[in-house]
């Protein structure tokens, strides 16, 4: 792949001039793709996780994917942020804050509101707060694309929404307020970033809220019947974890003013069916030799879902020199060997 200039320039300065990161929800699946990216240039990081949803694993993985002298510069913190000591103690050091610590998901969202609301704002209020205390130089959140709620309108465009459609929407929403109304109040700048369904490595396929690819995948190697909701042509803009992780480096190290104190889309600019990812999903696991050939089986229409999602990435690509780097197909393709060995050791473990 083709590193674009903004992010080359970035890494390039990272490498020759390393900074403090504070990383919340290290252990989950962005969480864990932002550690590596940051040892591998030789950042100091500090990673914050209560392993609610994040797994020991992922941060396990990683430091089997770099030097012993780059995971010596990082230090885990096992705490909540819904404490705002802990919080306070995880900023102290840190020049760079990307916060993804979130409890995820529509559906679970939509059966516990109170668990979702306490941990979505009143965690991000309490990681805000330590941030602008310990006077990081940057606060980079994971925003969603959940924002959008009901609005029609194709592609998404930052600064047009419409109303909610689930208790985990309204928390995301309500970060973007606080962060702007922190810059209003405490000059404290913050850069949003609404992530479109981020996929690869490391991203969970069990559970009663995993996402739709590893969910998939997983069910594709195992042979079991893959069930789509609705009639497959709900549309998303399914985006790669580098393109995410690019995205969060060249947010936190910006020195464009205008760039900050924002929110941006992140994502490929694309639409993809149910239909289309389950044709894509088959195809870049036969060629592995892997997978099955049977038909999906449709079901009702999840509760809380948008029919269709695309984003616009143009204040992005201006701002902050944001190019993805990977399609959906260039990231299924660099996903699917992850999913092969993880599906070979769930099933040796489990015999």
């Amino acid at each position: 792949m083709n590193v674009p200039t903004a992010y080359h320039s970035t890494q390039a300065r990272l490498l020759a001039e390393p900074r403090s990161w504070l990383v919340t929800g290290v252990a989950g699946f962005i969480g864990s793709n932002l550690l590596e990216t940051l040892l591998k240039l030789d950042q100091r990081v500090t990673g914050l996780d209560n392993f609610s949803t994040g797994h020991r694993r992922n941060v396990e993985e990683v430091q089997c994917l770099v030097t012993s002298d780059r995971w010596a510069n990082f230090q885990f913190i096992e705490g909540d942020i819904r404490d705002l000591n802990v919080c306070q103690t995880a900023c102290a050091h840190a020049d760079y804050v990307l916060h993804q610590a979130a409890l995820g998901s529509v559906p679970r969202s939509i059966q516990d509101p109170i668990t979702t609301n306490a941990t979505n704002i009143s965690g991000f209020l309490n990681m805000l707060v330590a941030a602008r205390d310990a006077k990081v130089k940057s606060f980079t959140y994971a925003a969603s694309s959940s924002t959008y709620g009901d609005h029609p309108g194709l592609p998404k465009v930052e600064d047009t929404i419409g109303k909610p459609l689930s208790p985990y929407a309204v928390t995301k929403y309500v970060n973007e307020v606080y962060a702007d109304v922190f810059a209003r109040c405490y000059g404290f700048k913050t850069i949003g970033l609404r992530y479109f369904n981020v996929f690869g490595p490391r991203q969970d396929p069990n559970g009663a809220y995993a996402a739709v690819i590893p969910k998939w995948t997983a069910a594709l190697l195992k042979g079991d019947t893959v069930l789509i909701n609705g009639d497959g042509e709900t549309s998303r803009d399914f985006c790669y974890v580098a393109n995410a992780v690019q995205a969060n480096l060249l947010a936190a190290t910006t020195d464009n003013d205008e760039a900050r104190n924002q929110v941006y889309n992140v994502a490929v600019g694309d639409r993809t069916s149910l239909n289309q990812l389950y044709t894509c999903l088959g195809e870049a696991l036969l060629a592995y030799g892997l997978g099955s050939t049977q038909s999906p089986q449709y079901r009702d229409f999840r509760e809380g879902d948008v029919r269709h999602s695309q984003a616009d990435i143009s204040k992005a690509r201006r701002l902050l020199g944001y190019v993805p780097q990977y399609s959906i197909l260039n990231g299924i393709r660099a996903s699917v060997p992850w999913y092969a060995r993880h599906a070979t050791v769930s099933a040796r473990d489990a015999g």
